[in-house]
C-alpha cells in the first residue's frame, strides 16, 4: 500500500510483497549455483577437446554462473529493501521499483543462455558431451527447470497485472462526471467484473436472470472497492491486524463492564432467557425445525454429515431408475434415482408420503424448497434451502436494496434484492397449482411453519411477510439469517412471527453492504496504525492461526494504542448520512456463544439486537459457526446442558 508503480502502470502488488518470493528464489538459486558449478568443473576439461563447439558451451556455463551470482546479490538487496518500514512507509522502500526493473531485465540474457543450453543439451547442435551421465542429467534438468521458472514468472506477472493500472485511469473521469458511481473508472471496473463472471461462470448465462445478476454484482463490487489503493496482500495483512485490534477492543470492553459493575449480558438458563417470549419460541422447537432446514439441502447434506457412510444411508430411500418410471407430480427436477428426495427423507426422518411437494430446481433467484407434513407438531413445514451452488452465491451477492411491499409492512420498506427476487419466484411456483391452498385444505388443523438456513432463512422471513395475511398464525424459524435483509422498521414488524438463532462469530449474520464498507475503512485505519512490516504481520498471522493471539501483541503492534481506541469509538464516515440499505438482524434473535472457561454449561445465550451485527468480525470460527450442522450441534448441546445442570430426569426429546 500503495500499489507498486512499474513501467508506467500500477500493479496488484506492493513494494513490501517481495520478501518471501525473493527468499524462496534465493534458496533455489543457491542450489542451482552449486549444481552448475559442479558441472562446470567436470565439463571444462572436456570442452578442450570439442574444437569450435567449445566456445558456446563455455559461454553457457560461465554466463549461467555469472547471472545466477548477480541474481542472488540482487535478490538479497531486494529482500533487505522490501522488508523496510511498515506498510504505509513507502518512502523507505523507494529503491524496490528500480531494483525490480533490473531483475526483470536480467530475464533477457537468461533466456538467451537457456536457448543456448537447450541447443546443446537436447538438439545436438554442439558436439561436446561428457561420458559422465550425472553431469548430462544435471544439465538437462537445469535447462528444463529454467523454462519452468520463466513460465512461472510470466504467470506471476499475469496474476499481478492490473487491467486498470494504466496512467489514463489513475485520475480519469469522463466529462459528464456525476459522482463516483458514474465515473469512467467505475464503469470500466464494472465491465471488467462482468466479463470475468461471463467467462468463469458461463453455465449461468443460460439462466433467465443470469445477465441481470452479473450486472448487479459487478456494479456492487466496483462500488465497494472504489477509491482504494489496496493490493490483495494488504487486505490479508489488514484482516490479520483487525483480528488483533478486535481482540484488544473486546478485552477493553470486558474491563469497562467489570469496572461499571454491569450485569451479565449472557445467560446459561433457558428459563430466564425465554421468560417473556411466546410459547412457540423455544430452543427445543428451533432444534426440531432446524432438522427440516437441513433436509432441504438434499443428498449433499447427508454425504457431508456422513462422509464415509452417506451413500449407504441414502440407498434404502432411493428409487432406482426413477427416470424410466412415472414420477410423482410432487417432485420437480430431482435426478434419476430421486437422490435429493432420499436425502430429504433421511434427514427429516419422515415417510415418503409426508413429503407433500419438493422442487429442486436451482437457478439464479430460484431456490429449491420442500413442503412437508410434520405430524408430531401438527405443522405444514416449508423448508427453503440455503446457499449450495454458484447460482445461490450470485443470489446472495445481489445485495442492493429494493422496495419490498407486503401486508402490514411500512410503506417505504426495502429488502435484499436477490432475496426479494427469490421470494417472487417461490410465490409464482406456489400459485401455479394452488399448492398451499390444497395442502392446507387437506390438513386444516395444521399450522404453517417456514424454516431455512442462511439464504433460505432470509427468503423464509420475506416469504412469511407476504403470506401472513392469508395465514395469520404462521411462524418462522430462521437460522444464521444474513445481514442486510430488511430495513429497520420492516424488521421490527417481523418480530411477532419470526425467530432467528445465530451462533458465535457467524460472519454471514454480519455480512452486508454497510459492514463490508465499514470493514474496508477499518482495514485501512488499522494498517495505518500498525508499526510492523508486512512480512512480520504475515508470519504473525500463521502463528495466530495455530496458537491464538498472545496478549503482548495487543499492545506492541501499534504506533499509538490510544489512537486505535479513538478510531474504534469514532463513527465510520462511510456509515454517516442516508444509506440505501441498513445492516440489521431480522426479527427476534437469540445469540449463542461458547464459554471459554471449563465446567458448567458449554454455551451462553442472550437476545440480540440489530446493533450486535453491524460489525464484521475477523475470528477463527467465523465460517464454522455459520455451518448448519454446527448450529444443530450447538442447540443440542444447550439442551443437554440444561438437562444435566438442572438435575432434570427428562429426556432430551422432552426438554
Amino acid at each position: 500500500m500503495p500499489a507498486l508503480r512499474l513501467f508506467g502502470r500500477k500493479w496488484l502488488a506492493a513494494s513490501d510483497d517481495l520478501v518471501f518470493p525473493c527468499v524462496f528464489e534465493i534458496c533455489f538459486r543457491i542450489v542451482w549455483l552449486g549444481l552448475i558449478s559442479c558441472v562446470t568443473s567436470t565439463y571444462w576439461n572436456v570442452t578442450e577437446e570439442c574444437g569450435e563447439d567449445a566456445l558456446p558451451v563455455r559461454i553457457y556455463l560461465v554466463g549461467t554462473i555469472v547471472l545466477i551470482s548477480v541474481n542472488i546479490v540482487l535478490l538479497v538487496i531486494l529482500v533487505n529493501r522490501s522488508a523496510q518500514g511498515s506498510i504505509t512507509e513507502v518512502h523507505k522502500r523507494r529503491l524496490v521499483a528500480p531494483l525490480l526493473v533490473i531483475k526483470i531485465l536480467l530475464i533477457l540474457p537468461e533466456t538467451g543462455l537457456n536457448v543456448l543450453g537447450t541447443m546443446w543439451a537436447f538438439c545436438g547442435t554442439f558436439e561436446c558431451r561428457s561420458n559422465d551421465k550425472v553431469s548430462r542429467t544435471v544439465i538437462e534438468a537445469i535447462v528444463l527447470f529454467n523454462w519452468v521458472v520463466f513460465a512461472l514468472i510470466i504467470f506471476g506477472l499475469a496474476i499481478v497485472f492490473d487491467p486498470l493500472g494504466s496512467a489514463k485511469y489513475k485520475n480519469g473521469r469522463d466529462t459528464n462526471d456525476n459522482g463516483p458511481t458514474e465515473s469512467a473508472i467505475h464503469r470500466k471496473v464494472s465491465k471488467l467484473w462482468f466479463r470475468r463472471f461471463r467467462w468463469a461462470f458461463c453455465c449461468l448465462r443460460r439462466d433467465e436472470f443470469g445477465h441481470e445478476a452479473f450486472t448487479q454484482v459487478a456494479s456492487l463490487l466496483s462500488a465497494l472497492f472504489r477509491g482504494t489503493d489496496l493490493v490483495p496482500s494488504d487486505i490479508v495483512a489488514g484482516c490479520v491486524l483487525l483480528r488483533v485490534r478486535q481482540k484488544r477492543e473486546t478485552r477493553e470492553m470486558r474491563r469497562i463492564r467489570m469496572l461499571n459493575d454491569d450485569g451479565p449480558r449472557y445467560s446459561t438458563d433457558i428459563t430466564r432467557v425465554f421468560a417473556t417470549s411466546p410459547a412457540w419460541m423455544t430452543i427445543k422447537n428451533a432444534r426440531h425445525f432446524l432438522r427440516f432446514a437441513l433436509a432441504a439441502y438434499g443428498w449433499p447434506m447427508v454425504c457431508y454429515l456422513n462422509c464415509c457412510t452417506g451413500p449407504y444411508r441414502l440407498i434404502p430411500k432411493m428409487t432406482c431408475c426413477a427416470c424410466f418410471r412415472r414420477k410423482p407430480q410432487i417432485i420437480i427436477d430431482d435426478n434419476c434415482c430421486l437422490c435429493h428426495l432420499a436425502g430429504v427423507r433421511h434427514t427429516s426422518r419422515l415417510r415418503s408420503e409426508d413429503v407433500l411437494h419438493a422442487s429442486f430446481k436451482n437457478h439464479v433467484f430460484e431456490l429449491p424448497f420442500c413442503i412437508m407434513a410434520d405430524h408430531s407438531t401438527k405443522s405444514i413445514v416449508i423448508a427453503i434451502r440455503g446457499s449450495l451452488s454458484m447460482r445461490d452465491v450470485f443470489t446472495d451477492l445481489v445485495a442492493n436494496a429494493e422496495r419490498f411491499d407486503a401486508p402490514g409492512m411500512p410503506p417505504d420498506s426495502s429488502a435484499h434484492r436477490g432475496m426479494v427476487a427469490g421470494v417472487d419466484c417461490m410465490l409464482k411456483r406456489l400459485r401455479e397449482g394452488n399448492i398451499l391452498e390444497r395442502i392446507c385444505a387437506t390438513y386444516p388443523e395444521y399450522t404453517l411453519v417456514l424454516t431455512g438456513h442462511s439464504l433460505g432463512a432470509g427468503v423464509s422471513i420475506l416469504l412469511a411477510a407476504k403470506l401472513r395475511s392469508r395465514f395469520p398464525d404462521l411462524r418462522v424459524y430462521a437460522f444464521a439469517t444474513p445481514a442486510g435483509l430488511l430495513s429497520r422498521e420492516a424488521a421490527r414488524c417481523t418480530e411477532s412471527f419470526a425467530f432467528t438463532i445465530g451462533v458465535g462469530d457467524d460472519f454471514v449474520m454480519r455480512l452486508g453492504v454497510d459492514s463490508i464498507e465499514n470493514l474496508r475503512t477499518s482495514v485501512i485505519e488499522t494498517i495505518r496504525a500498525c508499526k510492523l512490516p508486512k512480512w512480520r504481520i504475515m508470519l504473525n498471522g500463521f502463528g495466530y492461526a495455530l496458537f491464538g493471539v498472545p496478549s503482548r501483541d495487543l499492545e506492541t503492534t501499534w504506533h499509538d494504542v490510544t489512537e486505535i481506541t479513538k478510531k474504534a469509538a469514532a463513527q465510520s464516515p462511510l456509515l454517516s448520512g442516508e444509506r440505501p440499505i441498513q445492516t440489521v438482524a431480522t426479527a427476534v434473535a437469540v445469540y449463542c456463544t461458547s464459554k471459554s472457561n471449563s465446567g458448567g454449561p458449554t454455551y451462553e445465550m442472550r437476545w440480540a439486537t440489530a446493533e450486535d451485527f453491524t460489525e464484521l468480525k475477523v475470528m477463527p470460527r467465523m465460517l464454522l459457526d455459520h455451518l448448519p450442522d454446527n448450529v444443530f450441534k450447538t442447540l443440542t448441546t444447550i439442551l443437554e446442558d440444561q438437562k444435566t445442570h438442572n438435575g432434570s430426569v427428562l429426556s432430551l426429546q422432552e426438554i
